[in-house]
Protein backbone atom coordinates (compact mmCIF):
# COMPACT_ATOMS: atom_id res chain seq x y z
CA UNK A 1 0.00 0.00 0.00
CA UNK A 2 1.31 3.35 -1.16
CA UNK A 3 -0.94 5.53 -0.34
CA UNK A 4 0.09 8.58 2.64
CA UNK A 5 -3.47 9.71 2.74
CA UNK A 6 -6.61 7.28 4.29
CA UNK A 7 -9.90 8.09 5.31
CA UNK A 8 -11.12 5.07 7.05
CA UNK A 9 -14.75 4.70 6.80
CA UNK A 10 -17.82 1.88 7.96
CA UNK A 11 -20.47 1.39 10.10
CA UNK A 12 -20.67 2.90 13.96
CA UNK A 13 -19.05 0.14 15.90
CA UNK A 14 -17.40 -1.73 12.86
CA UNK A 15 -13.77 -0.89 14.36
CA UNK A 16 -12.78 2.26 12.32
CA UNK A 17 -10.72 4.39 14.90
CA UNK A 18 -8.81 0.86 16.21
CA UNK A 19 -7.90 0.05 12.67
CA UNK A 20 -7.13 3.79 11.57
CA UNK A 21 -5.05 4.42 14.78
CA UNK A 22 -2.53 1.18 14.14
CA UNK A 23 -2.52 2.04 10.32
CA UNK A 24 -1.26 5.24 11.20
CA UNK A 25 1.35 4.02 13.76
CA UNK A 26 2.58 1.45 11.28
CA UNK A 27 2.49 4.03 8.35
CA UNK A 28 3.93 7.00 10.81
CA UNK A 29 1.64 9.78 10.44
CA UNK A 30 -1.05 11.61 11.78
CA UNK A 31 -4.45 9.77 12.96
CA UNK A 32 -7.35 12.08 13.13
CA UNK A 33 -10.65 10.72 14.68
CA UNK A 34 -13.56 13.01 13.21
CA UNK A 35 -15.88 12.58 15.94
CA UNK A 36 -13.15 14.61 17.90
CA UNK A 37 -13.35 17.46 15.16
CA UNK A 38 -17.25 17.21 15.02
CA UNK A 39 -17.92 16.76 18.77
CA UNK A 40 -17.88 19.58 21.00
CA UNK A 41 -18.30 18.87 24.89
CA UNK A 42 -22.13 18.33 25.82
CA UNK A 43 -22.18 16.63 22.60
CA UNK A 44 -23.33 19.76 20.54
CA UNK A 45 -22.33 19.08 16.94
CA UNK A 46 -19.46 21.80 15.66
CA UNK A 47 -20.70 24.29 12.85
CA UNK A 48 -19.47 22.27 9.39
CA UNK A 49 -17.39 25.33 8.41
CA UNK A 50 -15.62 25.66 11.58
CA UNK A 51 -14.86 21.79 11.84
CA UNK A 52 -13.55 21.61 8.51
CA UNK A 53 -11.31 24.29 9.28
CA UNK A 54 -10.25 22.48 11.70
CA UNK A 55 -9.48 19.38 10.03
CA UNK A 56 -7.57 21.15 7.20
CA UNK A 57 -5.22 22.50 9.42
CA UNK A 58 -4.69 19.16 11.47
CA UNK A 59 -4.00 17.44 8.08
CA UNK A 60 -2.47 20.52 6.58
CA UNK A 61 0.16 20.21 9.40
CA UNK A 62 1.30 16.37 8.32
CA UNK A 63 2.55 16.95 4.70
CA UNK A 64 3.77 13.21 5.39
CA UNK A 65 0.39 11.79 5.29
CA UNK A 66 -2.40 11.30 7.68
CA UNK A 67 -5.23 8.46 8.53
CA UNK A 68 -8.56 9.81 9.10
CA UNK A 69 -11.22 7.62 10.59
CA UNK A 70 -14.98 8.39 10.36
CA UNK A 71 -17.74 9.24 8.08
CA UNK A 72 -19.70 12.54 8.52
CA UNK A 73 -21.08 12.72 5.11
CA UNK A 74 -23.61 14.66 5.87
CA UNK A 75 -22.00 17.35 7.71
CA UNK A 76 -18.38 17.45 6.35
CA UNK A 77 -19.32 16.09 2.75
CA UNK A 78 -17.42 17.25 -0.50
CA UNK A 79 -15.68 19.80 1.84
CA UNK A 80 -13.02 16.76 3.37
CA UNK A 81 -9.63 17.03 1.93
CA UNK A 82 -9.32 13.85 -0.64
CA UNK A 83 -7.81 10.59 0.82
CA UNK A 84 -5.44 8.39 -1.47
CA UNK A 85 -8.01 5.75 -0.46
CA UNK A 86 -10.91 5.12 1.55
CA UNK A 87 -10.99 1.94 3.98
CA UNK A 88 -13.91 0.55 3.98
CA UNK A 89 -14.88 -1.74 7.29
CA UNK A 90 -17.84 -3.30 5.11
CA UNK A 91 -18.09 -6.39 8.19
CA UNK A 92 -21.41 -8.40 8.60
CA UNK A 93 -24.17 -6.98 10.68
CA UNK A 94 -23.44 -9.86 12.98
CA UNK A 95 -20.00 -8.29 13.58
CA UNK A 96 -20.70 -4.76 13.83
CA UNK A 97 -23.70 -5.25 16.74
CA UNK A 98 -21.61 -7.26 18.36
CA UNK A 99 -18.58 -5.26 18.19
CA UNK A 100 -21.21 -1.81 19.49
CA UNK A 101 -22.60 -3.27 22.10
CA UNK A 102 -19.21 -4.66 23.59
CA UNK A 103 -18.03 -1.25 23.55
CA UNK A 104 -20.87 0.86 24.33
CA UNK A 105 -21.40 -1.14 27.44
CA UNK A 106 -17.59 -1.08 27.90
CA UNK A 107 -17.54 2.71 28.00
CA UNK A 108 -20.67 3.64 29.71
CA UNK A 109 -19.80 1.12 32.38
CA UNK A 110 -16.25 2.64 33.11
CA UNK A 111 -17.66 6.30 32.24
CA UNK A 112 -14.61 6.23 29.35
CA UNK A 113 -13.70 10.04 28.16
CA UNK A 114 -14.59 10.04 24.17
CA UNK A 115 -13.79 13.27 22.95
CA UNK A 116 -13.98 16.55 24.36
CA UNK A 117 -15.74 15.64 27.79
CA UNK A 118 -18.18 13.53 26.00
CA UNK A 119 -18.74 10.13 27.88
CA UNK A 120 -21.88 7.61 26.46
CA UNK A 121 -24.93 7.62 28.44
CA UNK A 122 -25.87 3.95 29.25
CA UNK A 123 -29.46 5.29 29.51
CA UNK A 124 -29.42 6.04 25.93
CA UNK A 125 -29.82 2.50 25.28
CA UNK A 126 -33.30 2.74 25.88
CA UNK A 127 -33.81 5.54 23.46
CA UNK A 128 -35.63 4.67 20.68
CA UNK A 129 -34.42 7.30 18.09
CA UNK A 130 -31.04 5.87 16.65
CA UNK A 131 -29.46 9.73 16.53
CA UNK A 132 -29.83 8.98 20.66
CA UNK A 133 -28.89 5.52 20.95
CA UNK A 134 -25.35 4.35 18.81
CA UNK A 135 -26.74 0.45 19.30
CA UNK A 136 -30.05 0.97 17.32
CA UNK A 137 -27.95 3.92 14.63
CA UNK A 138 -25.69 0.74 13.93
CA UNK A 139 -28.60 -0.96 13.06
CA UNK A 140 -30.51 1.09 11.25
CA UNK A 141 -27.57 2.72 9.47
CA UNK A 142 -25.84 -0.70 8.10
CA UNK A 143 -27.26 -1.06 5.01
CA UNK A 144 -27.49 2.92 4.26
CA UNK A 145 -23.36 2.81 4.85
CA UNK A 146 -22.54 -0.17 2.78
CA UNK A 147 -24.58 1.16 0.15
CA UNK A 148 -22.95 4.65 -0.08
CA UNK A 149 -19.27 3.35 -0.01
CA UNK A 150 -20.05 0.51 -2.41
CA UNK A 151 -21.51 2.89 -4.71
CA UNK A 152 -18.29 4.99 -4.93
CA UNK A 153 -16.13 2.74 -5.42
CA UNK A 154 -18.14 1.25 -7.96
CA UNK A 155 -18.19 4.79 -9.46
CA UNK A 156 -14.03 4.30 -9.66
CA UNK A 157 -12.58 6.01 -6.47
CA UNK A 158 -10.15 4.03 -4.80
CA UNK A 159 -11.22 1.96 -2.26
CA UNK A 160 -9.54 -0.92 -0.36
CA UNK A 161 -12.77 -2.77 0.71
CA UNK A 162 -12.10 -5.14 4.02
CA UNK A 163 -14.97 -7.77 4.12
CA UNK A 164 -13.35 -9.31 8.02
CA UNK A 165 -11.69 -8.44 10.75
CA UNK A 166 -9.57 -11.05 9.33
CA UNK A 167 -8.67 -9.34 6.08
CA UNK A 168 -8.49 -5.76 7.98
CA UNK A 169 -5.26 -7.78 10.10
CA UNK A 170 -3.81 -8.70 6.93
CA UNK A 171 -4.22 -5.76 5.04
CA UNK A 172 -2.44 -4.16 8.40
CA UNK A 173 0.28 -5.96 7.13
CA UNK A 174 0.91 -4.63 4.33
CA UNK A 175 1.71 -1.40 5.75
CA UNK A 176 5.09 0.23 5.81
CA UNK A 177 6.41 3.13 7.28
CA UNK A 178 5.78 6.06 4.69
CA UNK A 179 9.38 7.40 3.60
CA UNK A 180 10.59 10.68 4.11
CA UNK A 181 10.19 13.53 1.50
CA UNK A 182 11.72 16.96 0.72
CA UNK A 183 8.83 18.56 3.62
CA UNK A 184 10.95 16.23 6.53
CA UNK A 185 13.96 17.92 5.07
Amino acid sequence: MSARRLRVVGTSGSGKTTLAREAARRLGVLHVELDEVVWQPGWVKRDAVEALADLRARLDGSPRGWVVDGNWETLLGPGMPAPDALVWLDYPRRTVMARVLRRTLARGLLRTELWNGNREDLRNLLRPEPEENVVLWAWTSHNRVAHRYAARAAAGEPVVRLRSPREARAWLRTLAPVPPGPADS
